[in-house]
């Protein structure tokens, strides 16, 4: 949806640019492709008939301020009704309750309950210091007990052994009563899902709540569902009293169809999103921030989230400290370079995030590939020795060739390597010289080795 509905917008501004007002003629083109933008994402009908609706009302009253263009000042009310759709604000979790809080995930088989389950643990153990217990209570799919085990483990949190031969209602009374005995924040039930909505999961899971009051009842839900996202929300929706959804997959090709359309179903806020399969891949939702994704304004709000949670502060410090001091720019830093960035999330988390005008460059790049050659540069520089590293200027025909063995490639990308760190090394000299601007001039926005330019 992101992509499709920013390029459509992009060009209609373009082509609106010389008008002076919005009448009802340009809306109606602008609502066009927006409508088109939203169906092809597999948004629910009657959601896109509303939000056009909503649209169309506020643009046709709306003024245009002397800076915009009417083309901006459309995508203007687009992106605040997006936002509105998909709730206003940060709804984050209420745990306001005598501990242990229990928190209820429900949703379909497939839609990622077991890893989010684990991410939110690990959520609640880094942000909000709680202590937090595991508890599966699917005793229909073999491997989802020891799954939750695994992730549990990964998270940092503490899990509540379950048995297929048990009652999910006993595994769930056992369990909040361990969480009691041993002082726990937090007890998330992992409940079981069906391949669809059938009578006996519903059953199920009213049963459940009933027996553990949680103060948080989350529907997980694929944001890569589509249109099935309205009818399981609806299902889920009429079983519990729903307080919260949370979005797996949103690093998918959907970007955020299902986000427009169970909200709208359930009335419940998105309060979290999966943005990767990593433990800590799980991001508190923020409405407005993802409509800029959606309409291709980036997120540059993540964007410095994630780089700050990547960035070794003591080794950015110490590679800081050397430059200022005269000490030379080596391998050793290039590699450090590399590490910081993949701990970042690599070249397409980074650009995912920015504004869809900065990556327009690197639209026809294969990213996929920027990210193989990032990984190649890092196996090169590990195949050599320390000394090679300090002193790149000792490798010679020989040690190239022993290099490349090394590192299972050709002799020309050990050259292709080395060229690279030439340029950042006399990057770094002109930086340490005071020469920051004019070389910024003069590389006209070249990036780090590796990135599509």
């Amino acid at each position: 949806m992101a992509s499709t509905l920013s390029d459509r917008l992009s060009k209609l501004v373009k082509t609106m640019r010389g008008q002076a007002r919005i009448t009802e003629s340009n809306v109606q083109d602008m609502l066009r492709e927006v409508r088109m933008a939203l169906l092809e994402a597999d948004v629910a009908l009657p959601v896109v008939r509303d939000f056009i609706a909503r649209v169309k009302d506020k643009a046709l009253g709306a003024e245009v301020a002397g800076s915009l263009n009417p083309g901006q000042a459309l995508v203007g009310i687009v992106h605040k009704e997006l936002a509105a759709t998909m709730g206003q604000g940060v709804a984050d979790l209420n745990l306001a309750t005598q501990p242990p809080a229990v928190i209820l995930m429900a949703g379909l088989q497939g839609a990622g309950k077991t890893t989010t389950t684990a991410k939110l643990a690990r959520h609640l153990i880094t942000t909000r210091k709680k202590k937090v217990l595991t508890v599966s209570a699917d005793v229909y799919r073999p491997a989802a007990i020891e799954q939750l085990k695994t992730v549990t483990a990964q998270a940092g949190a503490e899990w509540f052994p379950s048995d297929p031969t048990q009652k999910p209602r006993d595994i769930a009374l056992a369990a909040l009563d361990y969480a009691k005995r041993h002082y726990f924040d937090v007890l998330l039930l992992d409940t079981a899902g069906r391949l669809g909505i059938d009578e006996a999961l519903m059953a199920e899971i009213r049963e459940l709540h009933a027996a553990v009051n949680p103060v948080e009842t989350l529907f997980v839900v694929d944001a890569m569902q589509g249109q099935d996202a309205v009818n399981t929300a609806k299902a889920f929706k009429d079983a519990l009293p729903l307080t919260g959804v949370v979005l797996t997959k949103l690093d998918g090709d959907s970007r955020g169809g299902a986000a427009l359309s169970v909200r709208q179903v359930t009335g419940a806020p998105i309060k979290f999103a999966g943005v990767s399969e990593k433990i800590d891949g799980l991001e508190v939702f923020d409405a407005e921030r993802h409509a800029g994704r959606v309409l291709g304004m980036g997120d540059v709000v993540a964007l410095v989230e994630q780089v700050q949670k990547g960035v070794d502060v003591e080794a950015a410090q110490k590679f800081a400290d050397k430059m200022k001091s005269g000490g030379g720019f080596d391998l050793n830093d290039f590699l450090s370079q590399i590490s910081q960035m993949k701990k970042m999330g690599g070249l397409s988390s980074l650009m995912d995030k920015l504004p869809s005008q900065l990556t327009a460059k690197a639209a026809g790049a294969d990213m996929d590939k920027a990210e193989r050659d990032v990984k190649r540069m890092e196996g090169i520089i590990c195949s050599m020795t320390a000394l090679e590293r300090r002193k790149p200027e000792l490798i010679k025909a020989s040690r190239k060739r022993r290099i490349a063995t090394g590192a299972g490639v050709q002799v020309q990308e050990v050259n292709r390597l080395l060229n690279q760190f030439d340029q950042m090394q006399g990057m770094m000299k002109k930086m340490k010289g005071g020469g920051l601007m004019k070389m910024m001039k003069r590389m006209g926005g070249g990036g780090f080795p590796g990135m599509p330019r």
